[in-house]
Formats: C-alpha cells, structure tokens, sequence
C-alpha cells in the first residue's frame, strides 16, 4: 500500500485529506509542522508528500528544498491559500511536483496525489533495493503451510510464468508477490502494483492502459498505465475478482496478444509483462454465477498458491509479534515493547480474523497505549479482550492445549505429560470441589471417581488443604 505524508498546521484540512486518501485505499501519516516531518524522512521513505507553504517554523519551501536534497524524486506537492505568481514559480523551481491553490477540490487532489505516487514508482521501478526495503518485505513463517509458500516461491524463481495469489485479506498476498518477483529472472525490473477493489470503475482503464490527450474530461496530457510502467517485469493485480467484465475482456485481449491501445488511443502498444494476480475470492464460484470469465480465470490459474489465515499458523505469532513491536518502535521512535509470557499465549490463541495486518496493527496500538514497557494482558485493546470469555468455553479448550503442547515440544520440552497431567488433575479436583463447597465425596461422583482415589490424588498432588473428608463412608 502507497504511503502519503501530509502537512498543514490547519487540522481540518489535515482531517479532509487523511480521510479521502484512506477511502483511496492509500495510507497517510501527517504532520502539524515541518521540522517533525524531516526528522522522520530520515528513517522512512514516503511514496509522496503533499505540504502546505505558510506553517509555524519552516515553511513548505523549506521543507521541499531539504526533502529533494535527501531524496531527489520524492514527489512534493505544495499547497497554499495564497496563491500568487511567486509561490507557484519558487514551488516549481524548487523541484516541486505540483502545486496545489486552496480551497481545491478533493477529488481533483487525490487524482494528483495518485499521480505523485504513480511518478515515484516509475522512477524508483529499477531502483536497486536497500537492505531497509528488502526487510520491509520478509515474509515471517516456520509454520507447514509457510514452508510450502516458501518451497513453492523457489521452485518458481527461475520461472516468468503466470502466477494467482488465493488467500483471506491481511494475509501477505502482496508480500508474496513482491517475493516471487524478486526472486525472478525479472528482479531488476520494475514491479508495479494496483488494487481492483481500490481503483473506481470509470478508471480502471485509464490504470492499466494509460490514456491519450483529452480522451476523456481531466485527461490533461499523455499517461501511460500500470502495464506500460511494468514492461519488462512484473504486474500484480490485488482483488483481481473485482474487476468489471469488460475490463476483463481487455485484459485477457493483452494477455494473449502482448498489445494493447491507451485509452483514446488508435496506436497499439507492446508490452512484455508478467502477471501475478491475487484475490481472496472463490473464483471459480465467480465464474459458475457469470461474473468471472472463465477464459482469464483458466489464463491467470496456471499455478496457484494459497496462503493459510494466521489461524491455521499459530506457531508463527509470537515470531510475528516480536517483528511487529519492534518495527512500530522504530517508526514512533520508543523503546520496544516487551509481551509477558501469558500475554503471548492469549494472543496466540485468538482467532485473528484480519489476519497478519490486524496483528500488525494490534502491535501499533499496543506501542502507542500499553502503559509500561511490559505489556500484560489487561493492556491489550479492548476488542481482544472481549474474546477472553469465548476463547476458554467449551470446545476450544482443546484448541488451547494442543497449542500448548506445540508450543512446548516446539521448545525442546521433554516427558510433557508428567507436567500436563498433574495441572490437569490439580484444575479438575478444584473445580469439582468448588462446585460442592468442598465436600469430598460429591466431587469424588463429579469426576466419576470414588472417593478414595480423590483423596489420594488430592495427597498426591499436596492439595490436603482442599475440601473436607467429615464422612468415612468407604465406596471403593
């Protein structure tokens, strides 16, 4: 997902723009000043920035010039309510890559923004990754089904070969992507990513096809689209299933040609591009109702790879936790947060139904509310801890203790009953006194055991103080 860093010390429009870049699918973190914003541009790199120009401290000016020092195509977009010559002419001359008159209208800035982003990835497409960029895109998993991720991954590296992506949403299936290019005979080449889901209807074939001059109102100039952008490498279309049916008739038209015409466009356009598609959809149901050809559905699923729900991987979450605190450290520039031992277990029972990115973004809430630098359970969002009652009912305890035994065999534990089954009988006797106010023999019949065998184990297991023995009544 594309980054965007927004500054103004007007919070409304802070407020406008953080809100219609999310419903574009495109990520925000803004500022109320500039100093702020540099220091944190020399940690973490922004698809684009869009600044206003008069701000306490530095002003946007300022900001542009130190930015294109750092990083020279980092797209800046300027912004101001008093918009005269002089404000346009230094925005330009100082490299910036539009400037924006307030009021504006937030569409119009969005379609610039998406543009911003649109620039930076062609310029950065052959860009050779930094040892940051690369750990961004780990892949975290020792589980079975990563391992066959992984083993599916290598056998397709030497491979162009056409590749779709089955998984829940908050998988990875873009992390996936990203490592089956890098690990292609195309890696040095661009690798260019769109949304289906995030993208308008009316302007999915301007995306991916590019458009000519005045083929349609707003289209200002000549632009070429994501295939153009990724000739030579590799196209990954995210929620391929939510593509309109005419547009996948155009795709499947280039997919079997090489060629296509921009929109508005009567020249044909060639392209060398491999596609990696991904959804978390059932496509062939897709194709049985008629929303889904079935010709592209057979053209993208020559190998198909499915990602497991961070459910069916339990074994990775504390890995996953660990990478994540630490990460959400670094970007908020605190000392890591620390997980108790029983926080770790609670969390790595939940069901997680957003998958990798909600324990992701789990990990932010806890670095920014989690009181002390040791994170108990009590300190976890509220939403999770709602799920405490449903994780212990009956049928899941057993989910809990199979977890548990992998857990510790994972670790080298060894003779794992002789300290499984006393806890289990120490909880069992417990229980079953608790619920006879301590009389012995009415829990002996709860267990169904007689009470003799209660009152040895209860020796046995040096609970002598639980319950009382009043009556002699032998029953063994």
């Amino acid at each position: 997902m594309s980054t965007v860093w927004i500054i103004d010390d007007d919070k409304s429009i802070r407020w406008v723009l953080e809100k219609a870049l999310e419903q574009a699918n495109i990520a925000t973190r803004v500022f109320e000043q500039a100093e702020p914003a540099l220091a944190a541009l020399k940690r973490e790199h922004p698809d684009a920035i869009i600044s206003d120009i008069r701000m306490p401290g530095m002003d946007g000016l300022a900001l542009l010039r130190h930015a294109h020092e750092a990083h020279p195509d980092l797209p800046v977009i300027i912004m101001t309510a008093h918009s005269d010559l002089e404000s346009a002419v230094s925005s330009y001359q100082q490299g910036a890559f539009e400037y924006l008159p307030k009021p504006f209208d937030v569409d119009e800035a969005v379609s610039l923004i998406n543009r911003a982003i649109a620039h930076f990835a062609e310029l950065n497409a052959n860009a050779p990754q930094t040892e940051e960029e690369t750990e961004e895109h780990e892949i975290i998993g020792e589980a079975p089904a990563m391992q066959e991720v992984f083993r599916a991954i290598g056998r397709l590296s030497q491979s162009n070969i056409t590749v779709l992506i089955n998984g829940e949403s908050g998988t990875g299936k873009e992390l996936v992507a990203h490592a089956l290019h890098k690990h292609s005979p195309r890696a040095a080449q661009p690798f260019i990513a769109l949304n289906m889901a995030a993208i308008p209807k009316d302007l999915i074939e301007s995306e991916l096809f590019g458009h000519e001059k005045g083929s349609f109102t707003g289209a200002g100039g000549q632009r070429r689209g994501r295939f153009e952008q990724a000739n030579g490498g590799t196209l990954f279309l995210d929620e391929i299933g939510d593509m309109p049916a005419d547009t996948q008739t155009r795709l499947l038209r280039v997919l079997a040609d090489g060629e296509f015409y921009r929109v508005g466009g009567t020249t044909p356009v060639k392209v060398n591009v491999r596609i990696i598609a991904a959804t978390h959809q059932n496509l062939e149901g897709l194709v049985k109702e008629g929303r889904f050809r079935e010709d592209l559905f057979h053209r993208l699923n020559v190998i198909r790879i499915h990602l497991p729900r961070l459910a069916d991987r339990r074994e990775d979450i504390p890995k996953l936790l660990s990478h994540f605190l630490k990460r959400a450290a670094e970007e908020l520039e605190v000392e890591a947060k620390t997980l108790r031992s029983e926080t770790e277990d609670y969390l790595s029972s939940l069901d997680w139904p957003g998958n990798v990115r909600q324990l992701e973004n789990t990990c932010r809430w806890i670095t920014v509310m989690a009181s002390g630098r040791e994170v108990l359970i009590s300190d976890l969002p509220p939403e999770l801890l709602e799920q405490q009652g449903s994780i212990h009912t009956s049928g899941n305890w057993e989910q809990a203790l199979r977890f548990w035994a992998d857990q510790q065999l994972a670790n080298g534990v060894t003779n794992l009953l002789d300290t499984a089954v006393p806890v289990f009988e120490r909880i069992m006797i417990e229980t079953a006194l608790k619920h006879t106010a301590g009389r012995r023999r009415d829990a002996a019949n709860l267990l169904g055991w007689g009470r003799n065998t209660l009152t040895r184990k209860i020796k046995e297991l040096n609970m002598d103080g639980h319950g009382s023995d009043d009556d002699d009544d032998s029953d063994e």
